[in-house]
């Protein structure tokens, strides 16, 4: 599942999915970060200039045709209903769930599948979370527990705030890669990206 609706406030009001990175735009580059890593089943959670980032996931070459796409009319509500739209359009009858961010550019393929492999190899749990020096990052993992738990709960409860209420249903994946971390909520972190990377980072039109 991957997360696609924000409205970029701290940005200025824009939709990060459309950020350009080389030419790239977000939405694409993590659709073909997920396909490498092998992910077979895609959706991508819209909200905020919808019609837009529908366009760019289902742009010639992204590969995004194969993607569903599931819009949240109320994103401007939150993250969590972003979630459960996510959540239900995917369905049931999976091993695990991948929650991804659209704004971690960072994250590689290699990153993502040994992700996975520590879902699948977890002790305990029913949700994964990745933990860089005590700092909780993203993408997450869940199963469909977690999942129907969420979707029978009540409206405004997504999988942050179940896992927040009930921790023993999450196992902490102790990592030191700093991509986990890695996020675009505000200039600052643009201006980070561009002087780590010497990538082009451009930003949609208003």
């Amino acid at each position: 599942m991957l997360l696609a609706a924000g409205a970029g406030r701290r940005l200025g009001g824009i939709a990060k999915a459309l950020i350009r990175i080389e030419g790239v735009s977000l939405v694409q580059r993590q659709l073909r970060v997920l396909r490498q890593a092998g992910v077979g089943t895609i959706v991508v959670v819209t909200g905020f200039e919808h019609q837009a980032v529908e366009a760019a996931v289902r742009a010639p070459g992204t590969r995004g045709a194969a993607a569903t796409v599931a819009y949240n009319a109320e994103y401007a509500q939150g993250l969590a209903g972003s979630v459960r739209v996510g959540l239900a359009a995917l369905g049931p009858g999976f091993d695990g769930v991948l929650m991804a961010l659209v704004d971690q550019p960072l994250i590689e393929a290699g990153d993502l599948c040994t992700l996975m492999a520590a879902f699948e190899g977890r002790p305990a749990g029913h949700a994964l979370v990745p933990q860089v020096e005590g700092a909780r990052g993203n993408p997450v993992m869940l199963d469909e527990l977690v999942r129907e738990r969420v979707l029978r709960s009540a409206p405004g409860l997504g999988v942050r705030e179940l896992l927040d209420r009930e921790p023993s249903l999450v196992h902490a994946w102790q990592t030191s890669n700093d991509r986990f971390l890695t996020d675009l909520d505000a200039p600052e972190d643009l201006e980070r990206l561009a002087s780590l990377t010497g990538w082009r980072i451009e930003l949609p039109r208003r």
